[in-house]
């Protein structure tokens, strides 16, 4: 994969991952289109996930800042309930990417029918968001949960991790701008563990990345951030 190539993946990543049409599908068939699908792909996705967490987290750095600060308060409050509902969230998500790694690597790499016929049960998934009652509700620790579940299926490439959360949160009821907040912070934790895991791997055995240059991740990460806080912001 050249700098190039990367770039344009990371701009893929960065404008999509804000979008319900999953970021990391879209990737896997740019990295089809660019001849670039090698078995590096995961570890490069993780990477361009990095960044947009990254933009995530400076686009509402207020929001972050005020719920860390409420937290610390050490008494029941708004923030420290939505921090637990968050961590609470993404349980699911760390027990499957603990626990079935490989298996998940497995579906990266250039599997363009399989990332197809995700796209198309995202699609159904957002149709039925038509269906839905009345988004008038707030995010319970129960729908928090609910929600974690849909993410966690959101590993798969073309399942879209913010039009899976958000459209389960518009079908448990949840207020449209409270599902999208808490869709954008509760991906946090996942995707900035994963990536230190990632880099943690990548210290102790460099050859993990042999098939992908620095150069490459470097311009792929700042295209992505770049990406990510246009899209975020917008």
């Amino acid at each position: 994969m050249s700098t190039i190539e990367a770039i344009i993946l990371g701009l893929v990543q960065g404008l999509t991952e804000f979008l319900p049409v999953s970021s990391s599908g879209h990737l896997e068939i740019g990295s089809a289109l660019l001849n670039t699908a090698t078995e590096d792909n995961l570890l490069f996705t993780i990477v361009l996930h990095g960044a947009t967490a990254l933009s995530t987290i400076v686009v509402f750095r207020k929001d972050i800042g005020k719920i860390i600060g409420d937290i610390f308060k050490f008494e029941w409050n708004e923030s420290l309930s939505f921090g637990l509902k968050i961590i609470l969230s993404i349980i699911p998500t760390m027990i499957v990417g603990l626990l079935f790694e490989e298996q998940i690597n497995s579906f990266f790499g250039g599997k363009i029918v399989f990332v197809g016929s995700m796209l198309i049960v995202t699609s159904l998934l957002l149709g039925f968001t038509f269906y839905a009652k009345k988004q008038e509700g707030e995010v319970s620790f129960k729908k928090a949960f609910i929600i974690g579940l849909a993410q966690a299926c959101a590993i798969l490439p073309g399942i879209s991790r913010s039009g899976s959360t958000i459209a389960t949160g518009l079908l448990l009821g949840v207020k449209k701008e409270e599902a999208t907040r808490f869709s954008f912070l509760m991906v946090l934790i996942p995707i900035l563990g994963a990536a230190f895991l990632k880099a943690l791997e990548f210290i102790k055995d460099p050859s993990v990345a042999s098939g992908i240059s620095i150069s490459a991740l470097s311009g792929g990460f700042l295209a992505a951030f770049i990406g990510g806080l246009v899209a975020c912001t917008w």
